[in-house]
Parts: C-alpha cells; sequence; structure tokens
C-alpha cells in the first residue's frame, strides 16, 4: 500500500488575502472612528523612509487632528471595497476561491474602542459582507486586528502598552464572534503580531514617545505580551461561542539564513529565527520559550505579567499556524557584505543566490518550503500560508491588458514548493495570496505597488476611477485554483 502524497488534497483551502485598512476605505461613514492606519501619510518615494508608520508621533497625531497638517491618508479611502465589495466577491468568486482573508476594522464595530455599546452600522457591514462570501460558498477567514488599533485607544492609553485594552479587545471578539458565529469559522487574532517589535504603532497603536525612560524593545515586548493574552481569551471564546470554529495565530516569517559557514553567522541566523518565532512559540506551546531568559536579561527587559497570564497562555493555545512569506533573509557578523532592502528589516544582506522584486526584496521559493518543515516539525499543528505575492510595478497596454507574467512566475514557483513541502508531510490548510486586487501598500501607502489579479485604477496621488480589470494573472490563478495547484 503506498502512503505517497502527490500534491494538495481536495479539501485545500485556495483564495485571496486583504486588510480592511488598505481596501475599504469610507474612513468616517456610518459611524465608524478613525484607526491608527487612517493617520498614517503618504509621502513620495523620494522622501519617505523604510517604513513611514515607524514615524508617527503624538504630537503629529495632535497636529493632524487640529488641523495643522495638510498630509494625504491613502489608507482612509483605499479601494472603496466598502462600496463596491459585491463587485469584488463576484470578482473572487469567477477566480474559484475557497477562503476569503479579510480583516473587521475594529474602529467600525467599537469607534472609541472603549464604547459602551457597538456600532451596529459597522456590525451589520461585516453581516452583509459575509453573507455575500456564503452566497459563492466561499469561506471567511477574519482576522480580528489587521493593523487597526482604535486611535481613541492610542490617544488615551497608548495602545496594547496598557493593560487595560485587553478588556476592549476581549469585549470586541466576544462580540463579533457572538454576531458572526454562523458565518465564520476561521479566525486570527492579530496579524503579523512579532511587527509590534519593529513598529510599535502599525503593531499595536503604541507610540513611543509617550513612555520616557524605557526602551523601544522594553515597550514593545510588554505591548505583545498583553496582546498574547488577549490572543488566549479570544481563542477561549470562540471555542465557546462557535462550535467548530478554528482560531490561528499569524506570524511575519521572515527566515534567516547565515551568509557564511562561519559559527559566528550561524548562530546569528539561528537567535534571529528564534526571535522571530518566539511569537509562534508562544501561541502554539502556550509558554514562553527559556531562551528568550537571556535575550530579556541581556536587553533589560522585564515583562509585567499578572498571576493568571502563563495559565491563561498556557490552557489556550491557537489551533493552527498562519503565516506571511515574502522572501528570505541573509545575515552575516563581518562587515564585508552589500546591504539589501526588506520589509521592516534592518541588518540584512544580500543574497548572491536570489533575484530581488522591484522593492529590492530577495526573491526565495525554496525558503518557503524550508519555512513549512521548520513550522511542521517544531509545533505539529496545521499550517496556513495567508499572505504571499509580489509586489511590482504594472504597465497597462494600450489595449487595456497588463501582462503579469512576472506575478505568475513568482506564485508558480512558491506554489511548486508548497506542494513539495505537502509530498514533505506538512499539513498545509490552504493558500491566500495577497492583494487580489490592488490596494493600498501598509508600509508606504502608495498604490503603485501593485500586488493584485485585479488592477484597480488610482495612483499613488489618488487619482482614478477605481474601475477593475482583469491582468494576465487573473485567468491563470483562477486555472491554478480549478486543477487544485496542478497546472501551474
Amino acid at each position: 500500500m503506498k502512503n505517497e502524497i502527490t500534491g494538495f488534497d481536495s479539501h485545500f483551502l485556495w483564495g485571496g488575502a486583504t486588510a480592511a485598512n488598505q481596501v475599504e476605505g469610507a474612513f468616517d461613514k456610518d459611524g465608524k472612528g478613525l484607526s491608527t492606519a487612517d493617520m498614517v501619510p503618504y509621502i513620495p518615494k523620494s522622501k519617505r523612509g523604510m517604513n513611514m508608520a515607524m514615524d508617527v508621533t503624538s504630537e503629529y497625531i495632535e497636529d493632524v487632528l487640529a488641523g495643522k497638517r495638510e498630509d494625504r491618508f491613502p489608507k482612509r479611502d483605499g479601494v472603496d471595497f466598502y462600496h463596491r465589495y459585491k463587485e469584488d466577491i463576484a470578482l473572487f468568486a469567477e477566480l474559484g476561491f475557497k477562503v476569503f482573508r479579510l480583516s473587521i476594522n475594529w474602529a467600525r464595530i467599537f469607534p472609541n474602542g472603549d464604547d459602551a455599546k457597538p456600532n451596529e452600522k459597522g456590525l451589520q457591514f461585516y453581516e452583509n459582507v459575509f453573507k455575500e462570501l456564503k452566497k459563492y460558498k466561499i469561506e471567511p477567514l477574519v482576522t480580528l486586528s489587521h493593523y487597526e488599533t482604535p486611535l481613541a485607544l492610542t490617544r488615551k492609553y497608548n495602545g496594547w502598552y496598557s493593560r487595560d485594552v485587553i478588556g476592549f479587545f476581549t469585549r470586541y471578539a466576544e462580540t463579533v464572534f457572538t454576531r458572526y458565529k454562523d458565518l465564520v469559522k476561521y479566525w486570527l487574532t492579530f496579524n503579523e503580531i512579532n511587527v509590534m517589535t519593529h513598529s510599535p504603532y502599525t503593531g499595536g497603536g503604541v507610540l513611543i514617545d509617550r513612555v520616557p525612560n524605557k526602551t523601544s524593545d522594553q515597550i514593545a515586548y510588554q505591548a505583545v505580551h498583553h496582546q498574547f493574552v488577549a490572543s488566549a481569551i479570544a481563542t477561549k471564546l470562540a471555542h465557546e461561542i462557535i462550535p467548530g470554529s478554528q482560531v490561528g495565530c499569524m506570524l511575519a516569517r521572515m527566515q534567516t539564513y547565515p551568509v557564511t559557514n562561519h559559527p559566528d553567522d550561524i548562530l546569528k541566523a539561528q537567535r534571529d529565527n528564534d526571535l522571530n518565532l518566539f511569537f509562534t512559540d508562544v501561541h502554539a506551546k502556550g509558554e514562553y520559550p527559556s531562551y528568550m531568559n537571556r535575550f530579556f536579561a541581556e536587553n533589560e527587559i522585564v515583562i509585567e505579567k499578572e498571576a493568571e497570564d502563563d495559565t491563561i497562555l498556557k490552557q489556550y493555545p491557537v489551533d493552527f499556524i498562519s503565516f506571511s512569506y515574502y522572501m528570505s533573509i541573509s545575515v552575516t557578523t563581518h562587515g564585508d557584505h552589500e546591504d539589501t532592502v526588506g520589509n521592516l528589516v534592518k541588518g540584512a544582506v544580500k543574497n548572491q543566490y536570489l533575484e530581488s522584486s522591484d522593492w529590492g526584496w530577495q526573491i526565495d521559493p525554496k525558503g518557503l518550503r524550508v519555512t513549512l518543515r521548520d513550522f511542521h516539525n517544531r509545533y505539529g499543528k496545521p499550517l496556513f500560508i495567508v499572505e504571499n505575492g509580489l509586489g511590482a510595478y504594472d504597465t497597462v497596454e494600450t489595449d487595456g491588458t497588463i501582462k503579469d507574467t512576472y506575478r505568475m512566475d513568482y506564485l508558480k514557483q512558491h506554489i511548486e514548493q508548497m506542494k513539495e513541502a505537502v509530498k514533505d508531510g506538512v499539513n498545509l490548510l490552504g493558500y491566500t495570496a495577497w492583494g487580489p486586487i490592488d490596494l493600498i501598500s501598509m508600509s508606504t501607502s502608495e498604490m503603485s505597488k501593485r500586488y493584485g489579479f485585479i488592477y484597480v485604477d488610482q495612483d499613488d496621488e489618488g487619482n482614478g476611477t477605481l474601475n477593475r480589470s482583469k491582468k494576465a494573472s487573473f485567468a491563470w490563478y483562477k486555472n491554478v485554483i480549478a486543477t487544485n495547484g496542478e497546472e501551474l
């Protein structure tokens, strides 16, 4: 009897992924409050740093609210999914989606985060979206917090740095679980939770300048602890309120290689991988790993916990692990290597064996197989790739077509490695390509960094009709899904 696995099983969940703050728009409609994402400006490429969200300060926010700034905030407008969701979901259905990953904007449900009652119009909007997905038999995969902290919680409590926010998040989670218990089975708690240590404002609405005399690491890891506890409580609530529900964590996986086989480089890569996997270690194993003791001690980080925190983490681990994967990272202890640009990554150096995207991200399909195998061996839990894609400049031809063969090549190579990982024995639930429709970039708030199979007519300055059209990759991905990944 042969037990060989040859490909994806018949229940494999193919689809795409978005975030509310990058697609919805309607930032001030139907009772929605401001979120942290609504305060991230667009700055032309010639003037911006690596990630403008890192530059948001208390003073900047107050100046914007007082009308002292005239910046443009593209995430406030998105690509108008709020009014066009039926059109967009119909296109997703035409692609053959089995699952669509989206997020709920917390400030659309509780405009200030700590409101006594939820906003009914916000609740109704997402109910309408979920019912529209169900009409096409598309499973929603819903992220509770995807870089969308209510701005009022940042101004009043300094976001997730305050333990008070656990209670507000718990009430939010309970509210949406109860409202959508018959519509949503798959949930994620925090998007790319490790980004808190790179950009506390992005990851949790935390303003470093509000906490004097403490390092950014101390602030970030304390805020992450509060998110860990909140995630565990949300997992408990989901299981109680929604029978058969599945709750996952979500990590920005930064697979790290040593540039050389020098033992110092190997140790550095191992340490960096541990610091990245720390977040899934806590979510999946329910406890802080021992290797963090030294890191905390050497960086003078002290995590303040309540007596019950460790018990809560242990009792309510996640059901599955989800992650984003765009590239791998190479590091060295030597200074004689060429630097490369990476998303939220400092100190990464060029891997001579890899090509790079238009934004300098090094393309490494086999790194995805390495990542899947590592996760599988480390945790033994089901895995879900919930972000993977190529941000690139697209050219609209005179006849209106967009020949994005580069996007098809990127995805083809990664899906091939997914298949190899499944043959290796990895339990892979599904794959949601990032940005099935063009959207506002998280890190740069630009539109020209396009990921979609569906083109949206809008430029970096917000000009355009917002009309949707199909790129060449649309038909290609439709066939990938129809053949369950057999025809690439």
